[in-house]
């Protein structure tokens, strides 16, 4: 507190009445606006000594709100984003409600009986409170997204909590500094009314928006799957002629029949993955003529069917239907953002999917009546698909482990970490899944500590039942045979 003048103190929680003349409490210095916003935010009383918003204080108090509420907006976009001028317009309606609302609250707060901030003590608190909870958000985002993968790949619930929770707590932390300050039932009946009406028409009717997501310019403004009457009628026919396709089995040998699942339009690496992984099952596992790419992506639209999870199961099916079930080995290699639920994140905007799980995975496998799986997931928390699929005929690989993301699966990415060490490497060496995991294992690591991953090593996990093995073993014995000769 600043020095104090020679006049006696007011007591320590209370304000003196609008009559006091300004010197005899020091206006509280505008560092301290934040330390009483952040005392509010967690429900504690503020100390209101010193505190004297006038008018330069509502100035930068107001503009570094908008500040914050820029930046922190810039942070969460996902694309190149471009900022729209007409955000600084909307919102004033919030604004003025509860404006009047702390006029109201004021008003009725008597002199003696507590503390009676101006109305524009009041405001500058709250807009302290809602700076100090942007700079906190700020924070906090960037570390859920490196924990927990991007935004978009989330669960709903946690979609859902992120937004809903923030808004809950500004309209308690307003509604309890408010009702402190009110003496009325009047006031009270009105704080409880009216506080919901701006986070409502501010937070869901008409949020305040800065930032336009555009893609790039070479793009032509196109995202998404295009759901055209061609597209549409081609995507019937390319997997119908890919299933159709499907050679039958060469007798006396374990044939490989391959498919990659890369469900996310929206980020180009999943659909390069999927290539690389397709083209080694082909050279290394001759897969060619047994191997099935589905991959949402606007890209290949016109020449691979779209990795929905429906053409997935008919692909499984139909392989199931062509292939030596007691011989041969079904492989499947899935890539995507990864939840902490266990979800495979998609993206086929605007056709509308549900994200894949392990569990469905697996009765779509046992349905079909596929006895040897080789089964790879390249996603963040991967190692939770670990458990649910593994068994006596089942071989399962994984990016990373239940509690850590994987790595290189950004917009800017050429192949993620465990794509390029596993199949663009290891495999390029052995036939055994077993020897490339262990490969990648190392490769990955020293990697990810080399780009500064910070949440932890991705921890890749493999699974392989005692069953498969053994057809695993006479599988790479007969490639290494061929190669040799």
């Amino acid at each position: 507190m600043e020095a104090e003048s020679q006049k006696s103190d007011p007591p320590a929680q209370a304000l003196p009445s609008a009559g006091v003349t300004p010197d005899v409490v020091p206006r509280r210095r505008r560092a301290g606006w934040l330390g009483e916003g952040a005392r509010v935010l967690v429900f504690r009383a503020p100390r209101w000594e010193g505190l004297d918003a006038r008018p330069l204080t509502l100035a930068v108090l107001v503009l570094a709100s908008y500040l914050a509420a820029v930046l922190l907006q810039w942070s969460w976009a996902v694309e190149p984003a471009r900022l729209q001028w007409t955000g600084f317009l909307s919102g004033w309606i919030d604004v003025a409600l509860t404006g009047w609302l702390c006029w109201v609250v004021t008003r009725s707060a008597r002199t003696g009986d507590g503390p009676r901030p101006s109305t524009a003590t009041l405001m500058a608190l709250l807009w302290s409170a809602s700076l100090v909870s942007a700079m906190v958000e700020g924070l906090l985002h960037p570390g859920l997204s490196a924990a927990l993968g991007p935004e978009a790949g989330w669960a709903a619930s946690l979609q859902w909590s992120a937004w809903l929770v923030p808004m809950a707590w500004a309209g308690l932390v307003q509604i309890v500094l408010l009702w402190r300050v009110a003496q009325g039932g009047v006031a009270r009946v009105a704080i409880l009314l009216i506080t919901p009406i701006p986070l409502v028409i501010g937070g869901y009717l008409a949020p305040t928006t800065y930032w336009i997501t555009e893609p790039p310019p070479d793009a032509a403004a196109e995202v998404g799957l295009p759901l055209t009457d061609e597209v549409i009628n081609t995507q019937s026919q390319l997997l119908a002629t890919a299933l159709a396709g499907l050679q039958a089995p060469r007798p006396g040998r374990i044939n490989v029949y391959a498919a990659t699942f890369a469900p996310y339009a929206s980020e180009d690496v999943f659909m390069r993955e999927s290539a690389v992984v397709a083209r080694t099952m082909r050279e290394r596992f001759g897969a060619d003529g047994r191997l099935v790419e589905l991959v949402a992506n606007r890209a290949t639209s016109s020449t691979l069917p779209w990795g929905t999870p429906a053409n997935l199961r008919q692909t499984i099916q139909r392989m199931a239907a062509v292939m030596d079930r007691e011989h041969d080995v079904l492989f499947l290699h899935l890539t995507s953002h990864g939840c902490a639920d266990g979800k495979l994140a998609n993206d086929t905007w605007p056709l509308q999917t549900e994200p894949m799980t392990p569990e469905l995975l697996k009765r779509w496998l046992d349905e079909a009546g596929v006895r040897w799986r080789v089964i790879s997931i390249s996603a963040c928390y991967s190692g939770s698909w670990i458990a649910p699929l593994a068994g006596d005929g089942t071989l399962v690989m994984t990016a990373a482990d239940a509690d850590h993301t994987s790595y290189g699966c950004g917009k800017r990415s050429e192949l993620t970490f465990f794509g390029r060490a596993m199949y663009e490497e290891a495999l390029r060496k052995t036939w055994s899944f077993t020897e490339a995991h262990a490969f990648s294992r190392k490769v990955i690591e020293v990697r990810e500590q080399e780009a500064g991953k910070s949440d932890g090593f991705s921890n890749p996990q493999i699974s392989e039942g005692a069953g498969v093995r053994g057809v695993l073993e006479r599988l790479e014995s007969e490639l290494s045979g061929k190669h040799a000769e």
